[in-house]
């Protein structure tokens, strides 16, 4: 079966146009404030090490899967892989795996627009000087009363929503690539301030051992299985957003090379946001492992208590509400795409139905912090199990079926053709991560996280 050699929704005008996608829906909610905690709390400079290796171990292997597979089918994730197994004379079951990552965006962005949306209420909080002189009660109080109003969470919910489905509206160069062009330099900008204002806080120093000072004692096999899981989730793997990314990609362009730079980027994003982050945090005697309420709870009493506090709490709110915008336009383009080749509908329309259905799911995850924290299923809350779902179970499972396809499924033909990789022993290299070592480290963490094994 002959495959699609154009995609019918455009392509980047560039490779660098398609980092700066690959890069923005890498960098989210989690580079800012979980990866900075994990490794100050895992050994500082020895976990970053840890973690440097299994992203090119386990992450970039399955980026480099993922992006060729997209751009070999140039559609949506479910019809590249229906279509690619069909040429390769496998089972058009395969498509499953396309369906899957679909839908697991599809479930992410419903709660992740969610918690963007606080984001965006804490810009207009920061910027007004709610903040000022805040105590830690203050703080809660104002955290609590956010999302114990459904009303509120609603609004912000929409806000971010109708933000997201504007760009993704008007197509890849029109809508994303024109967004990523302008957000990701914005976002590395607001980054860089922020660090510049971190340096000044009288604890920099403190910081930068708290990230970088390497302490293989804390390091234990825990530790590499939470530098193997969060390599493996960070870089937006196993929920279509790089597949369908990867179908925009231009025919010359290396994805390797390409693959590499995203996963630096994304590294140095987390890295430069716990720079900006943790002096802070120490310079006010703050508590570090705090998790997400360092973000909405703690740092505000940092910000409330210091000169230009408002100002630059303002700006790290908006790095914040960027950071998720170019991680949401990611997960619902699969979806849109698929309606628009499948439905004979227009972007517009399609991107419309998609995000009210977004929207509706999303209504869940607002009520788990109100009218419904005491419903329960499987003893988590909607929001909790939406997030146990999609990350430790639909996104692993995602990533194994991507890294087995690609190397078992597809021939060794076809994967060179598209890799075009130069040197003979590099390709070799990523098939033998792909086929063998990729796979076990993915089975092994999904394991982990799921309960079955245990090595705390």
């Amino acid at each position: 079966m002959s495959l699609l050699r154009e995609s019918i929704h455009g392509q980047w005008s560039s490779r660098w146009a398609f980092i700066l996608a690959a890069t923005g829906s890498a960098v989210g909610l989690g580079n800012i404030w979980k990866f900075p905690y994990i490794a100050g709390e895992n050994g500082g400079g020895a976990f970053v090490i840890v973690y440097l290796l299994c992203i090119v171990a386990i992450g970039v292997p399955i980026m480099i899967a993922e992006v060729m597979i997209g751009r070999h089918g140039r559609q949506s994730p479910i019809n590249t892989m229906r279509s690619i197994a069909i040429g390769e004379g496998k089972s058009s079951y395969w498509q499953i795996l396309g369906w899957s990552g679909v839908l697991a965006g599809f479930l992410i962005l419903s709660y992740y627009s969610v918690i963007a949306g606080w984001g965006l209420a804490y810009i207009f909080r920061s910027g007004s000087g709610v903040f000022d002189g805040v105590t830690s009660d203050g703080a809660a109080s104002i955290f609590n009363g956010l999302v114990g109003s459904p009303e509120s969470l609603i609004a912000w919910h929409s806000v971010f929503m109708l933000m997201t489905m504007m760009v993704v509206s008007r197509g890849v160069r029109g809508g994303l690539e024109k967004a990523v062009r302008y957000l990701m330099p914005t976002l590395f900008v607001l980054l860089i301030v922020l660090v510049g204002y971190a340096m000044n806080s009288g604890a920099f120093d403190q910081g930068v051992k708290f990230l970088f000072a390497a302490d293989f004692s804390k390091i234990s096999a825990n530790s590499v299985l939470i530098a193997m899981g969060h390599a493996f989730f960070t870089l937006s793997l196993g929920m279509g957003a790089i597949m369908v990314y990867g179908s925009y990609l231009p025919k010359d362009t290396s994805i390797a090379k390409t693959a590499f730079i995203v996963a630096g980027a994304d590294t140095v994003v987390a890295l430069m946001a716990g720079l900006a982050i943790f002096p802070i945090v120490f310079a006010n005697q703050l508590e570090p492992g705090a998790g997400p309420g360092l973000i909405f709870q703690t740092l505000p009493i940092a910000f409330g208590h210091m000169p230009g506090g408002a100002f630059f709490g303002t700006l790290f709110f908006i790095l914040l509400v960027f950071a998720a915008w170019t991680s949401s336009i990611s997960l619902i383009e699969p979806a849109v795409a698929w309606l628009v080749e499948n439905k004979n509908m227009s972007r517009q329309r399609a991107c419309f139905w998609t995000g009210l259905a977004t929207w509706f799911m999303g209504l869940g995850t607002v009520f788990s912090f109100n009218i419904w924290s005491d419903v329960k299923f499987f003893d988590k809350t909607f929001f909790d199990l939406l997030d146990y779902l999609t990350s430790n179970i639909m996104l692993p499972l995602g990533g194994l079926a991507i890294a087995v396809f690609a190397a078992w499924t597809m021939n060794t033909v076809t994967t060179r053709s598209e890799l075009a990789m130069v040197n003979e022993r590099s390709f070799k290299l990523w098939r033998f991560l792909v086929r063998y070592v990729t796979p076990v480290a993915v089975i092994i963490v999904f394991l982990n996280v799921v309960g079955l094994l245990d090595f705390t």
